[in-house]
Order: C-alpha cells, then sequence, then structure tokens
C-alpha cells in the first residue's frame, strides 16, 4: 500500500466538502519545532538487536515521538471508526481468517494452481527458496534484457531480500516510486512501517533530505512543494527505465492472476511504463478463489488507513501487448515457518500495519528502534523466524496488552505468540545473562510462597523509605524511563489474613 501517508507530509486542515475518511479525516498535526531525527538501531553484525538503546534514543526526540504517537493514533481511531460502520465487521474478519488458514494448510496445491493458470495466462512463473535465489533470478532476467534502471513500487519482501543493495552492487540502479519508499531510500534508511515507510519524520526531515539529494531549498517545508520536487526529480527516471518490479498484495490461485493495493498509482506505473515487468511475491500470498477477493479488500485499507478502499486495486491478468510479465513466488523462511505449531498462523498476516498502530511500544520508539525488517508486534513473532539469534530481544518489547489480537484483521493471536517466543526463547538460552539470572531469582521467589510474601513485604518497607537514588539506578531497570508505584499501605495477603482468614468480612 501507498507511502505517502506516513510521513509528515499531509497535515493540511480539512476542507469543506473533502471525504470523510482517512486523509480528509485526519486530525491536522503540526510539528512545532525543527529537531534532528533519531537514526534507527545500530546492527553489528550478527549480535542481538538492542531495541531498547534504540528506543531511549527516539524517545529522547519529544518532538519525534509525539508526531509519531499521534499520527499512528489517528490512523487507530479511523480504522475503529470503519469498524463500528460495518455491522458485518467480525464476519468478515472471521472469514478472511478461515480462508487463509485454509490456503496455508493446502497451500501446495494452490501455489501448483496458480502457477498452471498463471502460465496459460502468458506469465513467466519462477520459484526462489530463499533471498539469494531471488535476487538471483531478477539480476538473471535484468542482465537478458539488458537493464540497467529498475522502477519499484513499495514491496517488504524485496526489503526482506536486501534487494536494493544487491542490484547496487550489481551495477543495476533501482528507483523507488512509492513517495514514503523514496524519501527513505533517499535518506538511506529502511520503511519504519510496513504501509507508511516513513511515519517517524517531519516535514523538517523530508525538507533536510530532498535538499541535500534532489537540491531543493532546505527551508522550504511545504507539503506541495516537496512534493512536487520529488515528481518532477523522479518522473524522467521512471520513463527511462527497462523494468518494472511490483510486489503483490493477494494471489488468486483459481485465475492465476496477482492483485496490487496502492494509493499513488505507482505500482501502475511501475507495471506498464517499461516493457519488461517483474512481481516479488511470497507464497504465503496465495488465496483459492475470485470470490474470496473482496473479504480482504474490505480490510485491507479500513484496518490501515481507515479508508474503505485503496484508490488503486490493480490486477494484473498477464503480460501486455509487447512486453513480459515474470513472477518470482518466493519462500524465504516461510515453508518453515509453516510447520511451526505454535507459530505457523502469523504467515497470515496481510500486511496492513494495524497491529503497529495500535502498539504503544512501537508508537513510542519508533519503527527503525527495532533493527528488522518487520517490526511492531507482527514483526515481534515474524523476526525470530528469520534469525533467532539476532532478534532474540524483540518479542520482549511488548507490554502483551492484546491490542494487536484485537485489531488483526485475520485474527492472528499475535500476543499470544509473543509470549510464545519468550518462552522458547528462554528454552534455548538466548536470553541475555542479566534477563536470564532475574528470572531464575524470580522464578525461586515465586515458587516459594513465604519468601515471596516476605520479600514484597521488606520492599514495600524499603520504598517507602529509601532515597531515590538508591531506587533508581542501573539494577532497576522497571525505573528506566517511568515511576516506580507508590507501595501500598497493606499487600493484599495481609488484608485477607486481617478481613477474611477468620471469617469476618464475609457477605451475608
Amino acid at each position: 500500500m501507498s507511502g505517502a501517508q506516513g510521513s509528515d507530509l499531509n497535515r493540511n486542515p480539512p476542507r469543506s466538502g473533502r471525504l470523510d475518511h482517512a486523509e480528509g479525516a485526519s486530525v491536522p498535526l503540526h510539528s512545532r519545532v525543527r529537531e534532528a531525527q533519531p537514526r534507527g538501531a545500530v546492527i553489528n553484525g550478527d549480535q542481538p538487536i538492542n531495541q531498547a538503546e534504540a528506543a531511549e534514543r527516539f524517545m529522547a526526540a519529544p518532538e519525534h515521538e509525539r508526531m509519531h504517537d499521534a499520527r499512528l493514533w489517528d490512523l487507530r481511531q479511523k480504522r475503529d471508526r470503519q469498524m463500528h460502520g460495518i455491522t458485518e465487521w467480525e464476519d468478515l474478519r472471521r472469514l478472511a481468517s478461515e480462508i487463509k488458514e485454509h490456503a496455508l494448510t493446502h497451500l501446495d496445491h494452490y501455489l501448483e494452481q496458480f502457477e498452471t493458470n498463471a502460465r496459460a495466462n502468458g506469465i513467466h512463473v519462477h520459484w526462489a527458496q530463499d533471498a539469494d535465489e531471488h535476487n538471483a533470478i531478477i539480476l538473471s532476467l535484468l542482465r537478458d534484457h539488458g537493464v540497467k534502471r529498475l522502477i519499484k513500487s513499495k514491496s517488504m519482501l524485496t526489503e526482506e531480500c536486501g534487494f536494493r543493495d544487491f542490484m547496487a552492487e550489481s551495477g543495476v540502479e533501482v528507483v523507488e516510486t512509492d513517495l514514503g519508499e523514496r524519501i527513505q531510500q533517499l535518506d538511506d534508511e529502511a520503511p519504519s512501517h510496513v504501509v507508511v515507510p516513513a511515519v517517524h519524520k517531519l516535514r523538517s526531515d523530508v525538507a533536510d533530505v530532498f535538499a541535500r539529494t534532489l537540491g531543493t531549498d532546505p527551508n522550504d517545508d511545504d507539503v506541495h512543494y516537496l512534493t512536487e520536487q520529488q515528481r518532477e526529480k523522479t518522473r524522467p527516471l521512471i520513463l527511462d527505465a527497462q523494468a518494472g518490479l511490483t510486489g503483490a498484495n493477494f494471489v488468486v490461485a483459481e485465475t492465476g492472476t496477482f492483485v496490487v493495493c496502492t494509493n499513488e498509482g505507482n505500482a501502475d506505473l511501475s507495471a506498464n511504463t517499461p516493457p519488461l515487468q517483474i512481481a516479488s511475491i511470497g507464497i504465503e500470498k496465495v488465496i483459492p478463489r475470485l470470490e474470496d477477493l473482496p473479504v480482504f479488500v474490505r480490510l485491507l485499507s479500513r484496518s490501515a488507513l481507515g479508508s474503505p478502499i485503496t484508490q488503486y486495486t490493480s490486477h494484473f491478468r498477464g503480460p501486455r501487448r509487447g512486453g513480459e510479465l515474470h513472477v518470482v513466488l518466493v519462500d524465504n523462511g516461510r515453508s518453515e515457518r509453516l510447520g511451526m505449531e505454535q507459530f505457523w498462523t502469523s504467515l497470515k498476516c496481510i500486511r496492513c500495519g494495524a497491529c503497529m498502530n495500535t502498539c504503544p511500544v512501537f508508537r513510542r520508539s519508533g519503527g527503525l528502534s527495532y533493527g528488522a525488517t518487520y517490526a511492531g508486534p507482527i514483526g515481534l513473532i515474524i523476526d525470530p523466524t528469520f534469525n533467532r539469534h539476532r532478534y532474540s530481544s524483540l518479542p520482549f518489547s511488548s507490554t502483551l496488552n492484546g491490542s494487536c489480537t484485537n485489531v488483526c484483521p485475520v485474527k492472528i493471536n499475535i500476543h499470544e505468540q509473543i509470549a510464545g517466543w519468550r518462552r522458547v526463547l528462554a528454552e534455548t538460552h538466548e536470553l541475555p545473562l542479566m534477563k536470564k539470572a532475574m528470572m531464575r531469582e524470580a522464578g525461586h521467589l515465586l515458587s516459594h510462597p513465604a519468601l515471596y510474601r516476605a520479600a514484597i513485604a521488606t520492599a514495600d518497607s524499603a520504598l517507602k523509605h529509601l532515597p531515590r537514588f538508591m531506587v533508581y539506578n542501573r539494577l532497576n531497570t522497571w525505573g528506566h524511563g517511568r515511576e516506580v508505584p507508590a507501595p501500598p499501605r497493606e499487600t493484599f495477603h495481609q488484608w485477607y489474613a486481617a478481613n477474611r482468614a477468620s471469617g469476618q468480612g464475609e457477605p451475608s
């Protein structure tokens, strides 16, 4: 889906006659001061990502944190208004979940059906086991056609495969056509959100990026000026490209077709301007029948942006006259995840980003703090399937409040899977030494009731009298960025012993 709505670029107050949904219903937000943009998590080889450290840096930039939180909460509220406007909303969620589960449990059948029907439509179908094969297949196609420049629309799968860096090393220029993705590309950053890639940026950030890379006025952060300048600079590159690449939101096995949903029309430009069209598609995107598609189309944009439908819902059935269409179906760990009894339903995800928009941790820490292609709640359960060690800290970046599960349009039990990954990481010895020691001591304490009660009473008494510097220090991780709750006058066990154990206070 389109990323332009995600940056601080669309901040004009609504005018009379505008749409009453999506961007037309946005609360006007304005950044109050210029502030340096915090960068994302530090990547140090295969070492575990320190999401907490990157989150602290993001929160230390109060204007970015405020705007990021407000923008995403605005999307969550618009999603809720759309939900309440459809009486059959829960029926749609149930249907979507059942369709995806059926497709995933019969994945081999529907993938083969899609391949057969796609080939009959004139589409060349390729299979890639992993990211390296995906990149090699596309590079081979580009070299066969003498391609030096490729334009592409937003695709999280290509981000997952490190596609753009690979192509740069191979001498192929890749130009992003989605506005949010283009901003991120010019700033040498990954997208921070699966739908709105530049949502963490202020208008002043975009003005700085464009001034540095496109030669625009660094002091002019007017949204119309910035958008027009990007269009004027990028359009010649699009018209001169020899190949175009898109992703896909849905793949229909019955018809051998695929569907791409955008709000800018950039996927259509990428698909129809050059003679060579390529689509990179994860194998989990397949659905059985064309009549299943409307269920997901009704849920996708409403869940993501609070609009009834994307501006463009483009169906691709075959190559245009005189052109070629190639589809690369990519596994890259999906088959392995399908065999994980506790985590396979994460493959139902339709990349709407609703879980991110509602997550209090994501909204306040920024997507780049996760140091992974997929951030937020869905990332916490997907990323460890790619690299359990590198992403071992991410499942702990959650309050487990369950809001992500409540808004998921395909009913993935996200918060339960986050808790499940915590257990797996503990059992496979992926916890940091400090966390492991703390969990071991907590387990010992909680398994001895008398010791636990004595410890609670001692801690409550100490908190009432200890000076602040002894409570807020590096050993007390709870006190990092928040106040320790005031100790109660008495514990529940003390209250129960005084009021109920002897029969006092029993209801008549």
